[in-house]
């Protein structure tokens, strides 16, 4: 029988082989599983977990949640939300210095409190304001990443897919989970914004210095931004109806499930029902055609993405059965605690190994793969589950902008036309806020853990 040690990392070697001849992340992840545990045990073994783990780990009624909230992120994109929530944002912060920036990234949270994915938030932004913030003066590897990166809030900010999956993954309150992303997301978007504040009036300074046009230097340094005054006007006449339709959906969402009238499941279908009806609210004008092919499209695009998620979550679970075989959480538990290191910092220096991990692999893949090793341990440690799915989650988007994969970088890039080199330029130093506000999660769990800790169930 083959050292499990030995075993172990030839699998894992065999998954970045697949990953990296761009095999599918699902079938990586079920082929490299299978061969590990036909190594380890039998064929027929193999056999029945690749028949019986398809059904098992798909079949489960929670699971339900996740198709939902997709389906109710397509139809609040079909519905315009996105684009009626950024005009309100940029007027309402049309004075401050970077006031698009800060309005796409408040435009940006805001969205993604309905549609949980940071592709769909990112995508949909894009089209609405790099162009604009590109019209008014913003340098485009900025105005490129202040897109990518704000994207990023989708995977945050409930409700969010993969909050949902890891507390399924790990036996954690759904409801708790979604909870603990609200205050980091608030930090986080403010983070975001002060660093645009402060960087757009930086860099108009060095371009007209650097151009030697003393008159725009002065002009950026009065206004604080080369942004061109905004025509006036009237909160009456902007499309409020977007903000009343995202805190519609986010009420129903989570009051809905923090008041005990819905379970987390019931939350999401009712979500998805509530943006569909102000799909057809929004379009009924252009007639039944236009209104109906709206929802067939949000319809399959929520089965493409659902089907893509579950694909993931199948394949991944035949590698977690192979770790669990091998041993691979008690061995892992085992060395961290026998290593007698400080519990913060061997957790510190677990977490890191989450940033080389999203330079080279998408989101929900990281996370199928390394959340049933880093939970034990953290258990083993001491430390909070809820508290984890924050970090993981913070490092995980830090990983959708960096390179080489940077998905969110990319999809900005083909909505835009702005070359990826450019935006990965702009990504650099929000990745520094990022890291900054998940250091700061770190030292004080409590900022995370307050809000669950009012969710009695």
């Amino acid at each position: 029988m083959m050292d499990n040690t030995v075993l172990v990392l030839g699998v894992v070697a065999l998954l970045l082989a697949f990953l990296a001849i761009r095999m599918p992340v699902a079938f990586a992840l079920a082929l490299s599983g299978g061969i590990g545990l036909l190594l380890l045990r039998d064929f027929d073994f193999v056999t029945n977990m690749m028949g019986s783990r398809p059904f098992d780990e798909t079949s489960r009624f929670t699971l339900t949640i996740i198709p939902m909230f997709i389906l109710m992120g397509m139809l609040a994109v079909k519905a315009r939300i996105a684009e009626q929530v950024y005009a309100v944002a940029a007027h309402v912060f049309r004075r401050l210095p970077g006031g698009l920036g800060v309005a796409t990234v408040m435009a940006c949270a805001g969205f993604a409190a309905v549609s949980g994915s940071s592709i769909g938030t990112a995508a949909t932004m894009s089209k609405l304001s790099v162009g604009e913030m590109r019209k008014h003066g913003y340098p485009t590897s900025l105005a490129t990443a202040t897109v990518a990166v704000a994207g990023t809030l989708g995977v945050l900010i409930p409700p969010s897919v993969i909050l949902v999956l890891y507390a399924i993954m790990t036996g954690e309150s759904v409801a708790k989970v979604l909870a603990a992303g609200i205050i980091p997301g608030i930090i986080s978007t403010l983070a975001y914004a002060a660093y645009i504040m402060w960087a757009l009036p930086l860099a108009n300074r060095k371009r007209a210095t650097k151009l030697g046009d003393a008159l725009d230097q002065a002009s950026a340094a009065a206004s604080g931004a080369a942004e061109a005054p905004a025509p006036r006007q009237r909160l009456r006449d902007l499309p409020m109806r977007g903000v009343v339709r995202v805190a519609i959906l986010f009420f129903i969402v989570l009051g809905g499930m923090y008041s005990g009238i819905f379970t987390p499941t019931e939350s999401a279908a009712v979500g998805a029902l509530a943006a569909m009806v102000m799909l057809v609210a929004e379009m009924y004008k252009e007639g039944w055609r236009a209104t109906l092919s709206a929802i067939v499209e949000g319809l399959k695009e929520t089965a493409g993405t659902t089907s893509m998620v579950f694909a993931i979550i199948v394949g991944s679970s035949l590698l977690s059965v192979f770790f669990v075989a091998a041993k691979v959480p008690q061995m892992l538990t085992n060395a961290v605690v026998d290593l007698g290191m400080n519990p913060h910092l061997t957790m510190g220096l677990l977490l890191l190994t989450l940033l080389p991990l999203g330079m080279a692999l998408e989101s929900i893949s990281i996370l199928v793969i390394t959340v049933p090793l880093l939970y034990p341990v953290a258990e083993a440690l001491g430390f909070d589950g809820i508290w984890l799915a924050i970090l993981i989650v913070k490092l995980i988007e830090i990983g959708m902008v960096t390179p080489p994969v940077g998905i969110n970088c990319f999809v900005v890039a083909g909505t835009s036309g702005v070359r990826v080199s450019e935006i990965f330029k702009g990504v650099f130093p929000f990745v520094v806020v990022d890291l900054a506000v998940t250091a700061l999660l770190f030292a004080f769990p409590g900022i995370t853990l307050w809000l669950p800790s009012l969710v009695t169930f």
